[in-house]
């Protein structure tokens, strides 16, 4: 199986059209294949091509408009779990299924932050899929639960753009230049009951979902510790225990298990923070010591030694190379 395997499917395309989207380009940009299956860079080059030749409100439009009848199944068993909370647990875990991506949902300060980690990302997320990622959240948890909920706030790792559009959507404050693109609740939305439940439903659905996770969940041990610390990119070094923690072994357990496939806790750490590095790099909208702090390194120069033991050069030297055209400005 191939690990980076997003599936863009013909109903996803067919409502993008219905909603303005200039589908046909983006297509072609992204050289879709017939089946659907695109690598993470392609599947972004298709949304930075829809985002750029389609209307900016594209990825609103299209979680607005879908029909619960075209929701994928996952969708589905959250929007028919008994309460909030369960339908984002559900969304988590089963999300999986869609692509390479970890959906990670923090609960800190009565704060609850939902974001997406693309595990393959060349880049930043496309400013038009996040778009249509945290408003296709917000409407599921809205229909689920028959009210409008509101947002505490918005988070986004752009710079400030579309302004008025995103909070007449959103309906609450907008943080431009964030570490991560997230939607942020208040903890108490958590219990909020769903008057979409039905529990005859999920018995049907839930056993299927756990059929097609079940060879996932089988794959490299090593790429699962790999999600973990990759959703842990945040501003802390997830520590061993930790991450053993949220993989249900003891620390010992999971040294031996790295050990096993000839790798180590520090080493596969690096390479999650290097990739991390380079992918958050890519974009300007993030500076260094920014990234210093995201990846869990105690000061700038820690980052940047470590940096140069990967790429041979500093990290303001290793962006100015990708894009040529800073240096001219």
């Amino acid at each position: 199986m191939n690990a980076d395997l997003v599936r863009l499917s013909s109903t996803v395309r067919t409502r993008l059209a219905r909603v303005g989207a200039n589908v046909a380009q983006a297509i072609a940009a992204a050289r879709v294949p017939s089946s659907g299956e695109l690598s993470t860079e392609q599947f972004f080059t298709f949304w930075e091509a829809l985002g750029a030749s389609s209307p900016a409100d594209i990825g609103l439009r299209l979680a607005a408009e879908t029909r619960v009848h075209e929701y994928d199944i996952s969708s589905l068993a959250a929007l028919h779990s008994p309460d909030l909370q369960t339908a984002l647990t559900k969304l988590a875990r089963y999300k999986r299924l869609c692509g390479p991506k970890d959906m990670a949902i923090d609960t800190k300060g009565k704060e609850v932050t939902i974001h997406t980690t693309y595990l393959h990302a060349p880049g930043p997320i496309p400013p038009r899929l996040v778009d249509a990622s945290l408003a296709s959240l917000l409407v599921l948890l809205q229909r689920g639960s028959g009210v409008h909920l509101a947002p505490k706030r918005v988070e986004l790792s752009r710079a400030r753009s579309d302004e008025p559009m995103l909070m007449r959507f959103f309906g609450c404050p907008l943080r431009f230049r964030a570490g991560r693109d997230a939607l942020v609740l208040e903890e108490r939305f958590l219990t909020t009951p769903f008057i979409t439940h039905n529990a005859d439903l999920l018995e049907v659905l839930v056993p299927s979902l756990e059929q097609k996770l079940a060879p996932l969940e089988q794959g490299s041990f090593i790429e699962q510790v790999r999600r973990v610390l990759a959703r842990r990119m945040s501003g802390e070094r997830p520590s061993i225990a930790k991450v053993a923690r949220e993989l249900s072994l003891s620390t010992r357990t999971l040294q031996r298990r790295l050990g096993e496939f000839g790798a180590s806790y520090q080493g596969v750490l690096d390479d999650v923070r290097h990739h991390t590095a380079l992918r958050l790099l890519r974009s300007d909208d993030v500076d260094v010591n920014e990234i210093a702090f995201l990846l869990g390194f105690d000061e700038v120069n820690s980052f940047a030694r470590a940096f140069r033991a990967w790429e041979g050069q500093t990290p303001n030297r290793w962006r100015d190379s990708m894009n040529p055209r800073r240096n001219r400005i």
